[in-house]
């Protein structure tokens, strides 16, 4: 069938009291003329005036509201001001009759001495009432079904909310209603097209039907009560297919005479559908209501206007994608404002507008939770010395699935009109501009759009361009996919130093690469674009950076031995104790050994982390634990801590440091590794926002890499580090005294666990000789572990045994080289002592046995004890040392446990 005009279709002969609709049917070549009945004109039915609208004939019978607006007797003058409170309820709120019920208790609880409440339909209906359009458009009977399904949703519920009269006087008017609905479906079915005044007529129905259940269950309890259809007051100005502006002048005056005849002290009004100046159906557009009751509350000067939803308030950022956001207390409406705009579920952007004049504060409440305050949303509130309160940011907002469209070139500078002509070809295809960033160069021009609009945009783009990009004045048109906004909001921000820098630290920090800004000089808001896969880690990092939640870390903890392990239990004990006083979270997502891994997005349980490894634990694969780690976008901040010695872990630190991850380490490989390999990681991690930290590869839980770095970055200069690093040759040559012999000693501390399995590990030296080679190039000498003269104590014809037990067999045979030094050293008043050394003058490092004498520093060590003398120009005559305990699973934790903390507060935790 072929699309007619509903212009050219519909015929509409005036009757008395009726309106009839003769529409012809068009059967191939056949004209059947078929006659459909619209039943009544009622009071506030207005369907006449879509009628009229599209044919302009004067012949079509009015709606009644005109008749009542010219014979109204002026029976009182309509009271404004403090005496009104305004109320709006969304579609949640009236989703069905218990919530109507709940509601209608709401209003009725409400002391104030007069009352307009404004509703919207129930849940879904507009959705509903647009389906069957769509459907009616779409030439498919199935329109008739759901109109039906329509009619049953709102019979049920009054059966279920009224009785008597009220329910049979709201059962005809809603029988009317759809058959009224029904006739104009037909003549859009036939059509194949609705226009939009006869698409607001339909989907206004659901508003209409809402506000007489309200109000005749408010009636039910004793109090007077009527309804609005906001149709008769609110007069509107169509300015394009999206956007209305209210007309106050006309409003008044319409609502005036309203009032003359229902001067109820309760009126429950409808959101979101009004009139145009000719009395013609229309709406405020999708999500309009809280609209109608901004615009009401103004007309009324009431005291406040509380609008009700389902959450608790206007939240400091998204709750689903930041579970720590905050419901903030009082919002400026220039904040609202601005919060809106960018997309936070707080209201219809321009409900704030018609309230601000009066000054009437907004409240934010949930209906589903009476008890919470809510958010308060009114002039800047100041103290008494006229301070203006709360932070200066007050929230972050996004806007996702946008593209960046960069238009660029040198002739571009200083011509007058490029701008113009670039926003003039984009207002053409009807794009919506987001955000605006131009280089005070005027090389480049650069906006977001909505991505569904960046085709229509660069196509009409280039179409414009073309001489100039030929000409090259022009150098691209660029589209950038994939993007999302992030903006900072705050009021104060004006008037505090330092909140860009603030928010763009924290980006870094989260490693979130950023592709435009946008600041206007109000200095209400930040705006920046972020590729979209990065935009909730982004928005995460900076709510966590204004201390509206914790500053949390998503952990990757790899070697959950003796190390790990002990590390895991001190997170876990700690974890309650970080969050209340630190506000750090510390979030163990992942654990992996080297033949299962266990991940949880939403942390591992650390009081049954060991259970859960055996009942849940996967396939070890280091890639996709990698992969786990970092892509957890709820998370802004990642960390590796690897608790291994697994030279082949080590190798994969540039490659987290360039993704992003942070690491943290006792491992001593990579910092004790080739030359070329440890200068590229600390290239890397000087260049970029990402952390390294490994205190614990020298001093286990001994601060000696960072008192090294203080030393050094205080503008000291390093002459020598003498010590004995290793906590097992400690305990050894402490106790090697009296007549012990070597081999006792060494079998007394393997079986109090203080050496490795195999004790040759401790003894060849290389444990030393790693950390001498680490501490050296921390001092600036380029050192190879390769080149470092190292004493191993691991006699030679026992290298080569097969096992620790025939070492451990064998090594008596051996005791009396080291007894006799042991002799000569006491001999001299002196003790031996295993000790690794940098010489920074000489520019070299050893690992050696050596003799001290009795009062020496190094000769007062008791059991596993690390000593570490530093000689420096400041500290040359008597060095600056530093001792304590140098192993052990609980103090080498403590190291690492340390770092992830020094880690959390680089990342803006309170320190």
């Amino acid at each position: 069938m072929p699309v007619v005009s509903l212009a050219k279709v519909v015929t509409s002969p005036a009757v008395a009291g009726d309106l009839a609709v003769r529409v012809p049917f068009i059967y191939g070549k056949r004209l059947v003329s078929n006659r459909v009945s619209f039943g009544k004109l009622r009071r506030r039915s207005c369907i006449g005036q879509c009628v009229r609208s599209e044919l302009q004939s004067p012949r079509v019978l009015g709606s009644v509201t005109d008749l009542a607006l010219d014979n109204s007797v002026e029976n009182g003058h309509l009271p404004k001001g403090d005496s009104w409170a305004v109320h709006k309820f969304g579609g949640t709120c009236v989703g069905n009759s218990e919530r109507i019920k709940d509601v209608a208790d709401v209003v009725v609880k409400d002391d104030s001495e007069r009352k307009l409440v404004v509703v919207s339909a129930m849940s879904k209906v507009t959705d509903m009432m647009y389906d069957l359009i769509h459907r009616a458009e779409s030439r498919d009977d199935s329109y008739l079904s759901a109109l039906s399904g329509v009619l049953e949703k709102h019979r049920a519920t009054a059966v279920d909310l009224l009785d008597g009269d009220e329910l049979s006087s709201f059962l005809a008017r809603l029988n009317d209603d759809i058959n009224n609905l029904k006739a104009m479906l037909r003549a859009i079915y036939i059509a194949g097209h609705a226009t939009e005044s006869f698409s607001d007529f339909v989907v206004g129905h659901g508003e209409l039907w809402s506000a007489q259940m309200l109000a005749a269950v408010v009636r039910k309890s004793g109090l007077d009560c009527t309804w609005m259809d906001a149709r008769d007051v609110l007069v509107v100005i169509p300015t394009s297919s999206n956007q209305v502006d209210p007309d106050f002048v006309e409003s008044e005056k319409r609502l005036e005479k309203w009032f003359t005849q229902n001067s109820e002290k309760i009126i429950i009004a409808t959101g979101f559908i009004a009139s145009t100046p000719q009395n013609i159906p229309t709406t405020l557009k999708r999500d309009g209501s809280d609209f109608s009751a901004a615009i009401m509350s103004a007309l009324f000067r009431s005291h406040q206007l509380t609008i009700w939803t389902d959450v608790d308030g206007v939240y400091s950022a998204d709750p689903r994608k930041v579970s720590e956001a905050v419901v903030l207390k009082t919002l400026s409406y220039q904040e609202a404002w601005e919060m809106s705009y960018f997309g936070a579920n707080v209201l219809h952007p321009r409900t704030i507008i018609p309230v601000m004049k009066y000054d009437i504060p907004i409240v934010i409440r949930n209906i589903f939770n009476l008890s919470a305050p809510g958010t308060m949303i009114c002039r800047q509130i100041e103290d008494e010395d006229g301070y203006k309160l709360d932070a200066p940011v007050k929230g972050f907002a996004t806007i996702d699935n946008l593209a960046l469209v960069n238009v660029e070139g040198t002739g571009m500078a200083g011509v007058p009109g490029t701008a113009s002509a670039i926003f003039s070809a984009v207002k053409e295809v009807g794009a919506n501009v987001i955000m605006i960033s131009q280089a005070s160069s005027e090389h480049s021009v650069c906006f977001a759009v909505p991505e569904k609009e960046v085709k229509a945009v660069s196509e009409a783009l280039n179409s414009r361009f073309r001489q100039a990009l030929a000409g090259g004045r022009l150098s691209q048109i660029e589209i950038i996919p994939n993007c999302s906004i992030l903006a900072a909001v705050g009021q104060k921000m004006a008037s505090t130093p330092g909140v860009c820098a603030t928010f763009f630290n924290a980006l870094a920090k989260a490693n979130i690469n950023i592709r435009a800004i946008a600041q206007g000089c109000s200095e209400f808001n930040i705006t920046v674009v972020v590729k979209r896969e990065d935009c909730i880690r982004a928005l995460r990092a900076v709510h966590s950076r204004f201390y509206l939640s914790r500053t949390t870390l998503a952990v990757g903890i790899i070697g959950p031995g003796l190390i790990g392990g002990t590390l895991l239990d001190q997170i876990r004990d700690q974890a309650a104790v970080l969050k209340e006083e630190f506000k750090i979270d510390l979030r163990v997502i992942g654990i992996t050994g080297s033949s299962k891994m266990l991940m949880s997005e939403s942390g591992i349980d650390l009081s049954r982390w060991r259970e859960l490894m055996k009942e849940e634990g996967e396939k070890a694969d280091m890639e996709k634990f990698t992969q786990y780690v970092k892509g957890n976008h709820f998370i802004p901040n990642s960390v590796m801590v690897d608790c291994t010695a697994d030279a082949d872990i080590a190798s994969c630190y540039y490659d987290w440091l360039l993704r992003g991850i942070h690491v943290v380490t006792p491992n001593k490989k990579a910092n004790s590794g080739p030359l070329d390999q440890y200068l590229k990681i600390r290239d890397l991690q000087r260049k970029s926002y990402t952390h390294y930290f490994y205190e614990a590869t020298v001093g286990a839980g001994l601060p000696i890499i960072s008192t090294l770095r203080g030393l050094l970055e205080t503008g000291d200069k390093i002459l020598r580090i003498e010590g004995i690093f290793s906590g097992t040759l400690s305990y050894l040559f402490n106790n090697f005294v009296g007549t012990r012999s070597f081999s006792e000693v060494v079998a007394e501390a393997k079986q109090a666990g203080f050496t490795e399995p195999d004790p040759r590990d401790d003894l060849s030296g290389t444990d030393v000789a790693r950390k001498v080679t680490i501490l050296a190039r921390e001092s600036g000498l380029k050192l190879d572990l390769e080149g470092l003269p190292v004493q191993n104590l691991v006699p030679k014809p026992l290298q080569a045994c097969a096992s620790a037990e025939e070492f451990m067999e064998k090594l008596p045979q051996f005791d009396e080289e080291l007894s006799k030094q042991r002799e000569e050293a006491e001999a001299g008043g002196e003790v031996l002592r295993y000790v690794g050394v940098v010489d920074a003058v000489e520019k070299k490092g050893t690992v050696e046995l050596k003799r001290y004498k009795k009062d020496h520093p190094f000769a007062q060590l008791s059991g596993a004890d690390n000593i570490i003398a530093f000689t420096t120009k400041r500290y040359k005559e008597q060095p600056l040392i530093v001792r304590g305990p140098g192993a052990g699973a609980q103090v080498t934790a403590g190291g690492i446990f340390s770092d992830i903390l020094r880690l959390a507060f680089y990342l803006g935790a309170p320190s």
